[in-house]
């Protein structure tokens, strides 16, 4: 009977996974290896997270009956989940893997002569995808949303959208003035994590993140009650505050689940027919559960699809030309005295983690203003997110954040001043700048910076017809106005650089 190796990554933790053929035919290979580790700086609590779900799913995989080969952390062991195939190669015929996540491994592999099947926890196929796609000048997730909430069936009443409509998402952005949010489960350490957390603090101990105070799940069963906590306790009030940001209440209404959606853990179509199921039985309303829908059936569907459409050409994309590094304060909080800013690379730090509205619209939306090379930027949400696959995380840096595609992915760049931070939370109320300032040692650093793009972009966006409002804003200000927001600007640069600043008008702006 022939054999054959089936290789498992860390981020296909699943029971049905498509590599995973009859325990009597397949053996199944995982290894922690320092190229995955260290190819970018990834968060200590993200190693542990991948280490720890690999060792117990080796475990569930030995209880099934599959014989594993497994490889942990040896600094003298394989350097590369390619060495660790070549150990094992000689005793079967075949080596197979599912699709990657990423491409730069997913080549790797492929040239090694490991054959590749189709992963099937997706919900779109690639080909469909690629049929959808193509001939279309521009891929807007909302048509895709509305053709896959049609396929699944979710959230409909025959052809038509549940509540008249198919996107809510008018509805969710109000501020939250509430008790504090109760946050994600938390999990107790076990014996596992325990020997991962000693690997990972000798190994990875410079990397950029806190190690102490781990409390992620690591497997199906405690992803599967983490869901359940935000089930009951937090997806009726996630639609609304979804975008809201909140001094001492990191958390909100977030469901905490992507890390371990991202590695196999949960199943997407699961958690959008249960988080539909609440809404059927009257207990979260139509807004929260069509948002959380949203995310996964048709935002990370969408996602996935445009990375394997658009790849390898897409990582080299920089529509803006930006070019300038992350200042420091991106890895050390106490570099900034922008509060929203040390508050999001805080929990960062802390978490490995932070919700969509700080990665977009305070990391994001910064980086965008300044200049920041998209190439820098991904790097960085790769490291430092628990639940950042390539996949899914550097379409959302290059199309969403960074607006490095050219509008292939968003329709105009999500670009903002500091009066959008205050609207949408109370950082500013905790913060030595103030929003309502464009000019002066207490202007929100966001505002001029915010004006130098509108300018430094005028030829690329003054007819976009979402934008022509604020070029003729713009245009209308006085030259001594515009003069002042860019010295503004600049000094703010320079700072963030450390570099001399340069004079600065003392003109008071309203």
């Amino acid at each position: 009977m022939s054999r054959t190796l089936a290789l498992v990554l860390g981020d296909q933790l699943s029971d049905d996974l498509s590599v995973l053929g009859l325990p009597e035919q397949t053996d199944v290979l995982m290894a922690e290896v320092a190229e995955e580790a260290t190819y970018v700086g990834h968060h200590p609590k993200k190693i542990t997270l991948i280490f720890s779900a690999m060792r117990h799913f080796a475990e569930r995989l030995r209880a099934r009956g599959y014989r594993v080969h497994y490889h942990a952390f040896d600094p003298a062991g394989p350097a590369s989940i390619v060495d660790a195939i070549e150990q094992h190669r000689g005793e079967y015929d075949r080596v197979q893997m599912t699709q990657c996540g990423e491409y730069r491994l997913h080549q790797q592999l492929v040239q090694a002569g490991v054959e590749c099947l189709a992963d099937r926890r997706f919900l779109s196929d690639l080909d469909d995808f690629r049929a959808w796609a193509d001939g279309r000048k521009q891929l807007r997730m909302e048509f895709f949303y509305r053709e896959m909430r049609k396929r699944y069936g979710l959230l409909m009443e025959g052809d038509q959208p549940t509540g008249g409509k198919w996107n809510f998402d008018a509805d969710n952005r109000e501020k939250y003035t509430g008790a504090p949010s109760q946050g994600p489960h938390r999990f107790a350490i076990d014996a596992i994590t325990d020997q991962v957390l000693e690997v990972v603090g000798t190994h990875f101990s410079g990397h950029f993140g806190e190690l102490d105070g781990f409390w992620f799940g690591v497997t199906a069963e405690q992803a599967e009650v983490a869901f359940e906590h935000f089930i009951q306790t937090q997806l009726p009030d996630f639609g609304r505050y979804q975008d809201a940001m909140r001094q001492d209440d990191d958390w909100l209404f977030h469901s905490a689940i992507s890390m371990y959606l991202n590695i196999g853990l949960l199943s997407p179509l699961d958690l959008c027919r249960r988080a539909e199921m609440e809404y059927r039985a009257g207990r979260a309303p139509l807004n929260a559960v069509e948002g959380f829908i949203r995310q996964i059936l048709g935002w990370r569907e969408y996602v996935r699809g445009i990375y394997w459409l658009c790849m390898p050409e897409y990582a080299d994309m920089n529509g803006l030309n930006a070019e300038r590094p992350l200042p420091d304060f991106y890895w050390d909080e106490s570099k900034t005295d922008m509060n929203c800013v040390k508050q999001a690379v805080r929990l960062t730090r802390q978490e490995a983690w932070s919700h969509h509205i700080l990665r977009l619209m305070v990391t994001g939306n910064l980086a965008l203003l300044l200049g920041v090379a998209p190439k820098y930027l991904a790097e960085w949400y790769l490291a430092v997110y628990a639940d950042a696959f390539e996949w899914v995380e550097l379409p959302n840096v290059l199309g969403m954040v960074a607006h490095a595609d050219g509008g292939y992915l968003g329709s105009k760049p999500y670009a903002a001043s500091g009066k959008y931070i205050a609207r949408q939370g109370d950082y500013c109320d905790h913060c030595r700048f103030s929003p309502k300032q464009d000019v002066g040692p207490k202007a929100c650093p966001l505002n001029a910076l915010y004006w130098d793009f509108i300018d430094r972009h005028q030829a690329q966006f003054e007819r976009h017809p979402r934008m022509a409002m604020i070029y003729r804003t713009w245009g209308r200000m006085k030259p001594e106005k515009r003069e002042a927001l860019l010295a503004q600007a600049a000094q703010t640069i320079a700072g963030f650089y450390g570099q001399a600043d340069p004079a600065i008008p003392t003109l008071e702006l309203t």
